[in-house]
């Protein structure tokens, strides 16, 4: 598909504005802070670490994806465009886009993008001049409002279909909010349809789970991930409520040694393998999602409304698209 068809999708990015982001523009009521719940903590992180504002004068910021050339590829929901974040602080757009949402890259390096306003995963040309649409419904349904996408350990791509930004007055066809996998021949399979509103996720890096976040219950969820793309044991692997504090689960990242880095009230909410918070990050405005970055991918970027942030760390991240040797 190219640009012709944008206009209507800009038209109807501009009237919806997404319960999520919306709760989610707003400051946390926080300083940067970090709080231990684990003397572990500090094994990720270093207690004198400071927070960078790298990005600003966004609209709604969402999906960041790290360059090797130094940029950061960002999400604007606010704007209805995909961005690339230079190291000077600068920003250029790269494509119109009705509220772009979460992104990732495929085994070919390929950038795929969930496109609320389209209701579609796509995936864009290298010279990034247009997009083709991978999949947009499901059994004959127009899909949700695909939210966020991750490369699996079998190439594969894994998606996110809640409601969150569902255009008002669109109808939604799908009568579940489901999680996807879409093979590398374009197959659509339905994975996981349980959840209320089902919205980040990621793989362990062993490639042995696969973890979902619902927003709607404030939960995350861990399935065991098998070899032919299934899922089973859903079981519940952490709460995120906290009484007067802004913020849900939404994006989620992992590191190499497994811990899971999940957006929630505050901030930043970090997990052991094992389910057990181990400390959180604290931040001034409420992020809606995060990746791993730098040389030596131990910087995490952080999307948070109107800004983006870095924040050096001890740990060091996994990234399933980076580099073929690390899918196991």
């Amino acid at each position: 598909m190219n640009r012709s068809g944008l206009v209507r999708t800009l038209l109807a990015g501009a009237l919806a504005l997404a319960s999520c982001a919306d709760a989610q523009q707003r400051t946390s009521g926080h300083e940067f802070a970090l709080k231990e719940d684990s003397a572990s903590f500090w094994n990720l992180i270093a207690k004198d670490t400071e927070l960078k504002v790298i990005g600003k004068d966004f609209g709604f910021t969402e999906g960041p994806v790290w360059e090797p050339a130094g940029t950061l590829l960002v999400s604007d929901e606010g704007k209805n465009e995909l961005c690339r974040l230079f190291p000077d602080g600068h920003h250029e757009t790269v494509m119109k886009l009705g509220d772009p949402d979460g992104n990732t890259r495929d085994g070919k390096q390929r950038l795929i993008v969930t496109a609320s306003v389209l209701r579609a995963l796509i995936r864009l040309a290298p010279d990034e001049s247009r997009y083709d649409v991978l999949a947009d419904r499901y059994q004959g349904m127009r899909l949700n409002s695909p939210n966020d996408v991750t490369l699996g350990p079998d190439g594969a791509l894994y998606f996110t279909d809640p409601t969150l930004d569902l255009v008002k007055g669109e109808k939604q066809e799908t009568p579940f909010q489901g999680v996807y996998r879409l093979d590398r021949h374009g197959k659509l399979s339905l994975l996981i349809r349980d959840l209320v509103q089902p919205n980040g996720l990621a793989f362990s890096p062993d490639g042995k789970f696969l973890y979902v976040d619902d927003t709607d219950r404030r939960t995350v969820w861990r399935y065991r991930f098998h070899h032919n793309g299934s899922v089973s044991d859903g079981a519940l692997f952490a709460e995120e409520k906290s009484d007067g504090e802004r913020g849900v689960p939404d994006g989620m990242k992992v590191d190499r040694k497994g811990n899971l880095y999940v957006t929630g009230p505050g901030g930043i909410w970090v997990w052991n393998p094992d389910g057990k918070r181990v400390g959180r990050i604290l931040l001034p405005s409420v992020p809606a999602n995060l990746t791993w970055g730098g040389k030596d991918r131990s910087t995490l970027f952080i999307t948070a409304g109107h800004f983006v942030y870095s924040l050096n760390m001890k740990a060091i991240g996994y990234l399933p698209y980076s580099d073929p040797k690390e899918r196991k």
